[in-house]
């Protein structure tokens, strides 16, 4: 008998801030089994903070924080030259805002996943990813760390004695070393709804990705991430959910 196979579905989420709404929170929500919510360094605040952990309550969604470097203006996605101490110190901080957060509502949170620039420096960076495996570890050792497959947070999570959820991406495309492509690149985004889901479900069936520059790249999916904030979040989410589905993969 064929194992049943499962797939954690994460969107990042709560990047609103005041008088500005960023994503698609609420319409995203339905379709997915895991949230990572802005702490209010890179995007989000106390308020929409607490109403994306009520909105995660409602669809019974597991909720996670999303701690990143202190750049409204750049929403957390340029890199800050930084030390090890500080990252540990302001993933704390971050970590323990939307914790609390959670707690006034009878919750707790599941995970951390970093965002933007602090997760790709993370991914290469074994210092960097140290401190936040330190930070996670030291607020609470059950907490699971997201981390780009393959990469330095994984291997730090793990030293650390933490469960890591290797992360792949279903809406970017991949380099022949496993890295990302830049955002800078034009080609860094897939834009086809279908493409996205064919993506999804090959890095699931197969453990590889096809790179841009054609090569397969080995990969771990534990967990797939959609951006909630591009145009297309919304089709994805819907496309992913039903295409995973269709092929008797459970997401939860």
């Amino acid at each position: 008998m064929n194992k049943q196979l499962t797939i954690d579905l994460n969107c990042d989420m709560g990047e609103s801030f005041g008088a500005w709404t960023m994503g698609h929170d609420e319409a995203i929500m339905p379709y997915v089994s895991a949230v990572n919510i802005a702490c209010g360094f890179h995007a989000g605040d106390p308020s929409t903070m607490m109403k994306t952990i009520q909105l995660a309550l409602k669809y019974n969604v597991k909720i996670g924080a999303h701690p990143g470097f202190q750049d409204l203006v750049g929403f957390g996605r340029r890199e800050v030259q930084t030390t090890a101490q500080e990252v540990y110190e302001l993933v704390v901080y971050q970590i323990g805002a939307l914790a609390a957060c959670a707690k006034v509502q009878q919750t707790i949170l599941q995970h951390v996943k970093p965002h933007g620039a602090l997760y790709n420096m993370a991914a290469r960076k074994p210092e960097l990813a140290d401190a936040i495996a330190a930070a996670v570890y030291a607020i609470d050792p059950n907490l699971i760390l997201y981390g780009l497959s393959g990469s330095e947070l994984i291997n730090a999570g793990r030293n650390k004695g933490l469960k890591v959820y290797s992360e792949v991406f279903a809406d970017r495309t991949y380099q022949q070393d496993g890295t990302l492509t830049a955002r800078s690149d034009k080609n860094a985004l897939i834009h086809d709804p279908e493409q996205v889901a064919e993506q999804v479900v090959g890095m699931i069936r197969t453990g590889k990705v096809t790179s841009l520059q054609g090569t397969a790249v080995d990969i771990q999916a534990d967990t797939i991430c959609l951006h909630g904030d591009s145009p297309e979040a919304v089709e994805f989410a819907k496309t992913i959910n039903q295409t995973l589905k269709d092929h008797d993969i459970l997401i939860r």
